[in-house]
């Protein structure tokens, strides 16, 4: 049953409640449960954050000690060693003249590194680190626009999306938040966005992620199993989610260390 027509007080009071049954909630499934404005639940949850009972992001809200991904400067020391394999292993999937979408993420940027030896790719995207890193290399960048977020060095928003419409490639390469069963997650409203433009526009899908991003609980479905071509990954899955991929005809690629 939906919650209605509490006093600001209870409303803050509830969000907390869910947080704690569900961890992470969106803007969006706030408002249809209190029946109010995303203007309205977007005050209740700066309220909140600024009293630290919960922690806010982009989209959403989450318990302080389940903050998504983390700092993106953060996460770029978080296994490097996989992540290296992990690029490595997905660069010499393609070759000169390959068109490529790859979106904003610390394994993408180790992509583009390993991707700038291939030589001759042209790579549309959302950072210009990857940008810099595929040009460098001889490569070809398209760098769309939108609002810029210093952090990640990427742009998000409609004006991104939009862009991303103009380009047609035959693959995209995504890194994501989290791979469950349903689907292959994000915590960010405006990251998921974008990939979801990429892989519109895209014949096929590359995901690249580390081992750590097996069974997380994701915020935002960036796109289901089945329409992922392949995934690059550390280790192999296991579980619920190894059926899941097989069942989805996905191919996994296991990086060698």
């Amino acid at each position: 049953m939906k919650t209605r027509m509490l006093e600001p007080g209870q409303r803050r009071d509830r969000i907390v409640d869910l947080l704690r049954e569900r961890e992470r909630v969106s803007v969006e499934f706030l408002a249809a449960e209190f029946a109010a404005s995303a203007e309205t639940v977007r005050r209740d949850l700066a309220v909140l954050a600024r009293s630290g009972v919960i922690r806010k992001f982009h989209g959403g809200a989450s318990l302080p000690e389940s903050d998504g991904e983390g700092a993106f400067h953060v996460r770029l020391s978080e296994h490097p060693s996989e992540k290296r394999a992990i690029a490595r292993c997905a660069a010499g999937l393609f070759g000169a003249g390959d068109t490529l979408f790859v979106d904003t993420g610390t394994t993408t940027v180790a992509f583009a590194e390993e991707l700038a030896r291939v030589g001759g790719v042209t790579v549309v995207t959302n950072s210009a680190t990857i940008a810099q890193l595929v040009t460098r290399g001889g490569g070809r960048a398209f760098l769309v626009g939108g609002e810029y977020r210093e952090e990640a060095a990427q742009t998000l928003g409609a004006l991104a999306v939009e862009q991303i419409g103009r380009f047609h490639a035959a693959h995209a390469v995504l890194t994501v938040g989290a791979i469950e069963p349903a689907g292959v997650m994000d915590y960010d409203l405006g990251e998921t966005e974008l990939a979801r433009a990429m892989i519109a526009q895209a014949q096929t899908v590359t995901v690249v992620a580390d081992a750590s991003k097996l069974g997380r609980r994701g915020l935002f479905l960036v796109c289901e199993l089945a329409r992922i071509a392949r995934l690059v990954i550390d280790r192999m899955p296991e579980g619920a989610i190894a059926v899941a991929l097989a069942d989805a005809g996905v191919e996994v690629i296991v990086a060698a260390s």
